[in-house]
């Protein structure tokens, strides 16, 4: 693990089913987000009348959001497969490698989905950045070596 808490030397590789079998390296960030996730549900509560508190697990979303310059040599895969998922009316299944090694952590990325894109970048000034968002089955971590 390094003496840093930089996000500049993450590597994030994906892959979609029939599309993409190679993974992908994404590029081309916006400068203050390159890519996050939502807080996942892992329990519902409710407490009875007596006061006492009940709860139980259940499964919540891994919903990631991610974030590209308008001119990421990223941004055609995405529209590629918007493109291809929309003429075959189909979902194209993901998987992904996530490695930062600043924390000297990986994360496994499991059968996601592509739920909400940017069909294309917002005109101000200059173009904007635009979000994907994917919601993943699963996200394992583990240690990271380099």
């Amino acid at each position: 693990m390094s003496n840093t808490i930089t996000s500049a030397d993450s590597i994030f590789a994906l892959t979609v089913t029939n599309l993409y079998p190679s993974a992908q390296t994404l590029e081309g960030y916006a400068a203050d987000a390159m890519f996050s996730f939502g807080d996942t549900e892992m329990a519902v509560s409710v407490r009875g009348a007596d006061g006492k508190l009940s709860g139980g697990f259940v499964f919540g979303e891994y919903l990631q959001t991610i974030t590209l310059m308008p001119d990421s040599p990223s941004w055609p895969i995405f529209e590629t497969w918007v493109l291809t998922s929309v003429t075959a009316k189909a979902v194209f299944r993901c998987n992904a490698t996530i490695i930062l090694p600043a924390t000297g952590k990986k994360y496994t990325l499991t059968n996601g989905i592509l739920q909400r894109v940017k069909a294309m970048p917002d005109a101000q000034r200059v173009l904007q950045a635009g979000t994907f968002q994917i919601n993943w089955e699963l996200v394992t971590p583990e240690a990271y070596n380099a």
